[in-house]
């Protein structure tokens, strides 16, 4: 028993920050075809919105590859490991990246300029929860190596020159 309380959990906070996040884009896909609220239609952006939308679904389906199947990160965090390479080397948090970067795009497809208003709120519960939780427990667990991780490669938003400081 000692020893599964010294690992991360294997599903952690995330199911419920992604139920959140993927609730609150389709309630805003949903509520982007109210009448009342037609004054945020994109209209000569609608094209350049749905291209980004595309590519940042995109990213974030790669993103979620890297993280969960290219990294083996179920091992990882059964072993007991701090992963820091591959995709983890871009971004600490490649897995709520991937979910910010999907329902961001979702709402960029959308195409109602009211309910982009959500994405900063998404970083903002991200960003709490990460370091109320996750950030938490890693520190503690792993100290100065943790540390020196956080310091050379970002939270959320993929960086990919960053590391090596």
């Amino acid at each position: 028993m000692k020893q599964e309380e010294e690992r991360l959990p294997l599903f952690g906070v995330g199911p419920l920050y992604a139920g959140v996040v993927a609730g609150l884009t389709a309630a805003g896909v949903i509520c982007g075809e109210i009448p009342a609220l037609s004054g945020g239609k994109l209209g000569a952006l609608r094209i350049p919105a749905m291209i980004l939308g595309v590519l940042l679904i995109a990213l974030g389906v790669f993103l979620w590859v890297q993280a969960v199947l290219v990294s083996r990160l179920d091992d990882e965090i059964k072993n007991g490991n701090l992963v820091t390479t591959g995709v983890y080397a871009w971004v600490r948090n490649p897995i709520y990246s991937a979910i910010l970067a999907v329902c961001t795009g979702v709402l960029l497809l959308a195409g109602n300029a009211f309910f982009f208003a959500l994405v900063p709120g998404y970083w903002l519960f991200l960003t709490v929860l990460m370091k109320r939780t996750e950030e938490k427990w890693l520190r503690a667990r792993y100290g100065a190596a943790y540390e020196d991780y956080c310091r050379c490669v970002n939270r959320v938003v993929p960086w990919f020159l960053r590391r090596g400081g």
